[in-house]
């Protein structure tokens, strides 16, 4: 039996391939028990698709490895140096986060190479690589433009590993020019290694094949995720945006804004023709971490966020939050500080009686008196009110500063909270309609079931204005993507899809676009940003593949049995077995033959 686990910060998430659905708290101090306890509820499992928050709170708790890095001598302080540009231009008290190897174990070496590979000065015998201090559990190389030279890298990594150290390489993980993001990501990866490796290891004991999503989107199988850890940072929240991609196309709605609001925060990403939104970098923590991912914004705010009066007096929500334990005021978990939940059931959009998996009957008198116990000024309302304004703006990210109108765009809401809120969303942004699709609570879970084995290679190209020699080079890093694609799954007997594109961008820029060729760049260009520079030289200098092969297990064959829906008109509060959905006054929700509930407005200027 195949099984999807979702682990989020107040739920973990479980749907079996043949539809059985568990959702269990989840255990922050042991996330592999929660795991365990919800496979075990739908039966067990001979192949276990993951995703998982353990890279992510290990390197937002800063509770990762002692990091030594090894550079090139003169880079030695690449990371404190980063970019001149500073977190918050008119906060000059906002600090970049704290590197994170010390200065005294950042380790360096003689030598180095030109990004058109002379030898400047030759690295002396490997053998004399430093000496790694004791207490240093995983080492990070990173040598200057490895990514296009790797000689001396792999020459230092190999003595390093020949002594016993775990090591994670430049060149194997993230082989693309910016020296300060390749560093970043590379002792990033090496900081989460223990930590994944562990976690990850334990998970044999729940199902005997073990795949993990990637934030690019892609399963892997459990070894390759424990040595690239820095690669699960968006593991949860990819599968969500894969199966509300596939769920708003089902739906009619190719072009779609992906709502996932969670117990703890919410993610969003831009769907464009059915396609997730990719991005080459993304920043966890602060720092840059240089590797293919789904474009998906994160913000501190969910089911679970805790309401309080500022000390200027103003009402915010989040990003702290109750999470599963002690959770919100209404689980009466002993939790007593009031939360965006707890607003939602005394607003009324969780009706009263609502019964929580593994929680019980919600309680509307703790709900109350957090609320009071706040402060003067504290009501639903208002913490409604702040917290959807957070989600309008994260949706503005996705949408507005990437050049595309939210207006010709439907809300997919999921997530134990997203259905809840997307209507006020959607309404604020001239949205047209809103996708709830079936099994909304849990489909994270569904998209892991769903989602492909994928790998994903990227490499620098040495020469900008070399066109000519693009093709051949695109098609040869194709295929040694499918070859290790056919590697990790060889009895699946499917032929890889692979796709190929290019970091583009005109002379001078700083920036690029990645495109499916270099003749497509100039219209992505002038899409983004507005503007073309007709007879400027364009660049390339990056080349990208990715192939894979599908799961045997489609998101719409999940297309929740259960209790059927029928339409609804507003205002209405419905509590389904995963999730509970708000219809608000003024809009009306219509069953789809998906399955989904698209819920648009029925009058205009209605109140939320």
């Amino acid at each position: 039996m195949r099984v999807g686990v979702d682990t989020g910060g107040t739920f973990t998430d479980v749907v079996a391939a043949d539809g059985r659905v568990v959702k269990v708290l989840s255990t922050p101090a042991d996330p592999g028990a929660a795991v365990a306890e919800g496979v075990a509820g739908v039966g067990g499992a001979d192949h276990l698709a993951h995703g998982t928050t353990v890279a992510t709170n290990a390197l937002l708790e800063r509770a990762g490895a002692r990091v030594a890095l090894v550079t090139t001598a003169g880079f030695a302080d690449v990371l404190e140096i980063a970019r001149q540009d500073r977190p918050s231009l008119y906060d000059p008290w906002d600090d970049r986060p704290e590197p994170l190897v010390p200065r005294d174990l950042r380790l360096v070496v003689a030598e180095r190479v030109t990004p058109g590979g002379e030898v400047l000065v030759a690295l002396d015998d490997p053998s004399t690589a430093p000496s790694v201090p004791d207490g240093v559990e995983a080492v990070a190389v990173c040598l200057l433009h490895a990514d296009l030279h790797p000689g001396h890298e792999q020459a230092v990594a190999a003595e390093l590993r020949r002594r016993g150290h775990d090591v994670t390489a430049s060149h194997e993980l993230s082989p693309e020019f910016r020296e300060y993001e390749r560093t970043v990501t590379t002792v990033v990866n090496a900081y989460l290694r223990p930590t994944c490796t562990a976690y990850l290891a334990g998970l044999a004991r729940v199902a005997p094949d073990v795949d993990v999503l990637t934030s690019a989107g892609g399963l892997v199988p459990v070894a390759q995720a424990a040595g690239r850890p820095a690669a699960l940072l968006l593991s949860g929240p990819a599968g969500g945006v894969l199966a509300g991609a596939a769920a708003a196309a089902a739906a009619g709605f190719a072009d779609a804004v992906t709502f996932d609001m969670g117990g703890t925060s919410t993610d969003v990403c831009l769907v464009l023709g059915g396609r997730p939104a990719p991005a080459a970098q993304r920043t966890v923590a602060g720092l840059p971490v240089r590797l293919p991912s789904l474009d998906v914004h994160t913000i501190g705010a969910g089911g679970g966020s805790i309401a309080r009066l500022d000390p200027g007096g103003a009402l915010a929500v989040g990003p702290r939050s109750a999470g599963a334990a002690p959770g919100p005021a209404c689980y009466r978990r002993g939790g007593s500080e009031p939360t965006v939940t707890d607003a939602d059931l005394v607003a009324g959009r969780l009706l009263g009686g609502t019964t929580l998996p593994g929680i019980g009957v919600l309680d509307m008198a703790a709900a109350t008196a957090a609320l009071a116990s706040a402060g003067p000024g504290v009501t639903a309302e208002g913490v409604i009110a702040v917290v959807d304004a957070a989600m309008v703006e994260a949706v503005r990210a996705v949408t507005v500063r990437r050049g595309v109108d939210p207006a010709g765009l439907a809300l997919v809401a999921f997530g134990g909270a997203g259905p809840l809120h997307a209507c006020a969303v959607a309404d604020a942004l001239g949205m047209p309609a809103v996708v709830v699709p079936p099994r909304a609570g849990v489909l994270s879970a569904v998209g892991l079931l769903g989602s492909p084995r994928q790998v994903d290679l990227v490499r620098s190209w040495p020469s900008p204005t070399a066109h000519a020699a693009v093709p051949a080079a695109l098609a040869a890093l194709g295929a040694e993507a499918a070859h290790a694609l056919g590697v990790q799954s060889p009895s699946d007997g499917a032929e890889p899809q692979v796709e190929v594109s290019v970091d583009c961008r005109y002379r001078g820029q700083g920036h690029e676009l990645t495109v499916p060729s270099i003749a497509a760049f100039e219209d992505e260009h002038a899409r983004v940003n507005g503007f073309r520079r007709a007879g400027s030289p364009v660049e390339v200098v990056a080349l990208r593949a990715v192939a894979r092969l599908p799961s045997p297990v489609a998101v719409d064959d999940l297309a929740a049995p259960g209790p059927a829906r029928r339409p609804l008109s507003g205002p209405a509060a419905v509590a389904e077995a995963d999730c509970c959905v708000w219809v608000p006054p003024g809009w009306r929700a219509d069953v789809h033959p998906s399955g989904a509930w698209v819920v648009t407005r029925v009058r205009a200027g209605g109140p939320r």
